[in-house]
């Protein structure tokens, strides 16, 4: 029996390759172009996953499925190997956000764990959005002021369009020689968190917001 081995954003950017190989179909393009567009959503399947044994290869291999049925199962099977983000606690939480005597947790036993990348909620009586990640095999949080944007945009998380907020925080990196340094960064997110949960493909850019945020170098 196979490990756990895959992350929820992982398994969003194989249910994306799929929706890009059942497009193809659906335009009937010429097999031979079909077939090329399956090697290479295999092959990038398979490099989300360097050096995983034969056993997993073999599980991520979609190449010999044909009908929704079958591209139904196979995310049905993957879900099955999947990593939970990590249990987190109330005390866990109000220990990274000291500052908030009053603050306003999400409900964490109304959440699946194995289909989040971070964690997120809005707090409207203070204006303020958390953001809790994994850095570096430990858990990080953020605070973030946060105002609805007028119109729909792109997530700079997920890279997806729809309803979106502007965050900002002030990083905590600070300047030897100019003790009062400060510097605010902003980004477009999903005002839902669940929902760039479900669409988000890669951490990349969360990293590197969450990074900037704290002061952490790479």
């Amino acid at each position: 029996m196979t490990e756990k081995f895959m992350k929820n954003e992982q398994l969003n950017f194989i249910k994306k390759q799929i929706a890009l190989i059942k497009d193809s179909q659906k335009k009937n393009v010429p097999q031979t172009v079909l077939a090329a567009v399956i090697d290479l959503a295999n092959a990038k399947i398979l490099d989300l996953f360097p050096n995983i044994p034969l056993e997993q290869q073999e599980m991520l291999d979609l190449s010999k499925l044909k009908t929704d049925k079958e591209y139904d199962q196979y995310i049905g099977h993957l879900s099955e190997f999947m990593l939970s983000f990590p249990t987190i606690s109330e005390p866990q939480l109000k220990k990274m956000f000291p500052k908030h005597k009053k603050l306003k947790l999400p409900d964490l036993s109304n959440i699946d764990h194995s289909k989040l990348t971070y964690l997120s909620w809005n707090d409207l009586r203070s204006n303020k959005k958390f953001i809790v990640y994994g850095l570096d095999g430990k858990m990080a949080g953020i605070e973030c002021e946060f105002t609805p944007a007028s119109k729909k945009n792109f997530c700079s998380f997920c890279h997806c369009f729809g309803e979106v907020v502007y965050v900002s925080t002030v990083t905590k990196a600070k300047k030897a020689k100019n003790p009062d340094y400060y510097k605010s960064i902003g980004n477009l997110i999903c005002a839902d968190s669940s929902e760039c949960n479900k669409k988000i493909t890669n951490v990349e850019y969360l990293t590197t917001f969450l990074r900037e945020s704290l002061g952490i170098e790479k």
